[in-house]
């Protein structure tokens, strides 16, 4: 399959249109995907781990090296064998290079949003930035991000979170918070349970989960029970809206501090020393580890945010192979891989799944500055576990990875599939404040990449 530039660009517009009017348009779209005849592996992933990669990662420089290109394209880089026949990936990325059997690596990514702030809503969300090319910050009528999605519409009956975010809040510079982070217009009842501490700092605890010494579980009981019957005495006007989503909020607070499972998920120092040390004693590699601990727990959506913050990002405008090599690379390929190569030895990797991505990927060629700019117009994700297929490629792009050659898929229909995998129809309407519908996701399941 083959696509020019100009259809791709009317696609995104079409999506963002289906995206942002809502009500009978939506309707009206939905009637023509598959409802009854819904494709195959429909519910089979318990869980989903989104590593979102702040900056753009390279496609030239990860997964889709070019060694045939001019030097300014292709780059310092060269190819390696992986254990995928016919299949190469970036020398820097050995570990990941022994884990190509257990993922799909897709090539032809594609949208037309080049700017950091609007580019993460969309891969946040699932949808198209209203403004798109913009920095505009988290309003109230966002579209939820994935995890208060999923916390809404099948959100776990366990003492345990409904969606986790790993990792600071993201800004750009010193302005507020990128739009795409949290519960938008669904409301402060569905924000993911944020985790923004370092796991491999040595006093790492999620002190929110903690009582205070003063109070023991019984003392803590007492006050749950009478708060719950002081709220209904509360002016029944007092009730609604915010104040109900607050209301939520406190019941959700409550069993988290009563729940010991909750304490335990959070809690590194039950893993080994071993197990630690293959994950990597860095920030990314403890985070993944924390991760898979969520997902043993039975966390449905768990967001990692790999953003400034005690790292480096992916946003490479200069010093590019210096800073890939030395600082993003390593612990991206270390802690990973194993990640992947843990879920798969517990059993768990065909009930997971995992999605790496970024906002989108980079130039083909080389700047002045010996960097990689932004470049939407094609990109690489790594996907695996969950219904998604192994080893093996999805899609092409073409021969400077500039532009799709086959099968493109934008990031609304990568969103379709993840909720598909989840067990939730893509065309399943939420609504807005005022009561307007909206479909989950204005994309389309993508069969490729399902076993």
């Amino acid at each position: 399959m083959t696509m020019s530039v100009t259809s791709h660009r009317r696609d995104w517009i079409t999506a963002g249109a289906l995206s942002f009017f809502g009500g009978g348009a939506l309707t009206h779209w939905a009637q023509g995907v598959e409802h009854d005849d819904r494709p195959r592996n429909f519910g089979t992933a318990k869980s989903c781990v989104v590593v979102f990669l702040f900056g753009g990662q390279g496609q030239q420089d990860t997964y889709d090296l070019k060694p045939n290109a001019p030097a300014e394209i292709r780059g310092e880089f060269s190819p390696i064998a992986t254990n995928v026949v016919g299949t190469q990936i970036c020398e820097h990325l050995p570990h990941l290079s022994k884990t190509m059997d257990k993922v799909t690596i897709i090539r032809s990514m594609s949208h037309a949003d080049f700017e950091h702030g609007s580019a993460s809503y969309t891969a946040l969300t699932g949808h198209p930035h209203p403004l798109p090319g913009t920095n505009t910050p988290a309003r109230r009528e966002d579209f939820p991000t994935y995890g208060a999605a999923v916390a809404h519409l099948k959100p776990t009956d366990r003492p345990v979170p409904s969606a986790a975010v790993l990792g600071p809040v993201m800004h750009q510079g010193n302005r507020p918070p990128m739009a795409g982070q949290n519960a938008g217009f669904l409301g402060h009842a569905f924000e993911p349970f944020r985790v923004a501490q370092d796991p491999n700092g040595e006093e790492f605890a999620v002190d929110e989960l903690a009582l205070p010494q003063e109070v023991n579980g019984v003392r803590f009981d007492q006050r749950f029970k009478l708060l719950s019957k002081l709220e209904p005495r509360l002016p029944a006007v007092d009730r609604r809206g915010e104040i109900q989503g607050m209301s939520d909020l406190k019941q959700r607070a409550f069993g988290l501090l009563g729940s010991g499972r909750s304490r335990q998920a959070f809690d590194l120092a039950r893993e080994s020393s071993t197990l630690r040390d293959q994950y990597g004693r860095h920030k990314f590699g403890q985070t993944m580890l924390l991760a898979r601990r969520l997902v043993e727990a039975e966390i449905p959506l768990v967001t990692v945010n790999w953003a400034r913050s005690n790292q480096q990002e992916w946003d490479t405008h200069s010093k590019n192979y210096p800073t890939m090599k030395d600082k993003l690379l390593p612990p991206f390929d270390q802690g990973l891989s194993a990640f992947i190569n843990d879920l798969d030895n517990r059993g768990m990797l065909d009930s997971t799944m995992v999605i790496a991505l970024g906002e989108f990927g980079r130039t083909p060629r080389i700047n002045k500055d010996a960097g990689r700019d932004h470049w939407p117009d094609v990109y690489s994700v790594l996907v695996a576990g969950g219904g998604f297929k192994r080893g093996v490629v999805v899609g092409a792009s073409d021969q400077h990875a500039a532009f799709p050659q086959s099968d493109p898929i934008a990031p609304w229909d990568l969103s379709a599939t993840m909720f598909h995998l989840l067990g939730i129809t893509p065309q399943t309407h939420v609504y807005d404040r005022t009561g307007r519908p909206f479909a989950l996701s204005p994309g389309r399941v993508t069969t490729d990449l399902l076993t």
